[in-house]
């Protein structure tokens, strides 16, 4: 069967964003000490924001039309190829770009990723899948161990505040603390979608010794500024269909090295994607009647 466009496959990551890490820590030692710190500038995050508000836009537009999820917006025959490799185990993934008006959106000072991940678990309910994604005080242990820790601030109806420690370790270990503004939202008794937005993520200086604390604003190697990330789950054809769209903010990569990293930045995105997918479905599976 001929691949389409929009690549599908399924893989294992270890640990995300290690090959982005060793590469930006090199960036110091190219550009000297000033380029240690990369500052958030006002105009890069108000971009992100711009950006976040057309995509969710867009998306209510396409669920209003009943396309709720990624797979119903490929035209028919690709669309029924993509629902018989997620019967079969199969996660589908896509590199999106939202734009406004057929234009690009600028983010100046910021790259932004945008990527979108769909899997399939069998037997499963809506219920069973919402459970484990709002179980934020066990994030840690669902997924470890690029969760350090997890815990859940405050819960008000169907919005949370969240906090995880996000790690990673290769070269260099980096540590990053995020808070994240959760909605949850039930449609229907068949359909669930919840939107996460970052209010501050932070790296850690000194993780794990008894002077671990979080950089200063602007005063931080720019591996991740900011991140939403939206689950929609649908439950039919014998299991839920649950996916997994994320929107990144990072600082932008220096011309010299864009050739060797730029390809990087494709492939760990998507790999965290299906590497979120898979954990997900291994807790629902332990949980619940879903199909191993």
């Amino acid at each position: 069967m001929r691949r389409s466009p929009a690549h599908i496959r399924m893989k294992r990551l270890t640990t995300p964003l290690r090959n982005i890490v060793i590469f930006l820590s090199f960036i110091p030692w190219l550009y000297g000490v000033n380029g240690r710190a990369t500052e958030l500038k006002p105009e890069t995050s108000a971009a992100f924001d711009h950006y976040a508000r057309v995509t969710e836009t867009q998306r209510a537009e396409e669920t209003r039309d009943g396309r709720f999820l990624a797979v119903d917006r490929l035209p028919d025959s690709q669309r029924r190829d993509v629902y018989d490799q997620l019967h079969h185990g199969q996660i589908f993934i896509q590199e999106l770009h939202t734009q406004e008006e057929h234009q690009a959106i600028r983010v100046p000072g910021g790259m932004i990723h945008h990527w979108s991940g769909l899997i399939f678990i069998p037997k499963a309910t809506v219920s069973e899948v919402s459970a484990v994604l709002q179980d934020y005080q066990n994030e840690a242990s669902i997924y470890q161990p690029e969760i350090r820790k997890a815990n859940l601030i405050e819960q008000q109806g169907n919005k949370s505040r969240i906090f995880l420690q996000m790690y990673t370790k290769s070269i260099i270990t980096v540590v990053l603390n995020g808070y994240f503004e959760v909605m949850e939202t039930p449609i229907g008794s068949t359909r669930m979608e919840s939107a996460s937005r970052s209010t501050r993520i932070a790296e850690v200086v000194n993780p794990g010794t008894h002077d671990e604390h979080e950089s200063a604003e602007g005063d931080d190697h720019g591996y991740m500024w900011r991140l939403n990330s939206y689950w929609r789950l649908e439950e039919k054809d014998g299991g839920v269909y649950v996916q997994n769209e994320s929107i990144t903010l990072t600082r932008t990569i220096p011309v010299l090295l864009a050739w060797l990293i730029n390809p990087l930045t494709k492939s760990i995105p998507r790999d965290v994607i299906v590497h979120m997918l898979t954990d997900t479905q291994k807790a629902v599976t332990k949980s619940g009647t879903a199909s191993r």
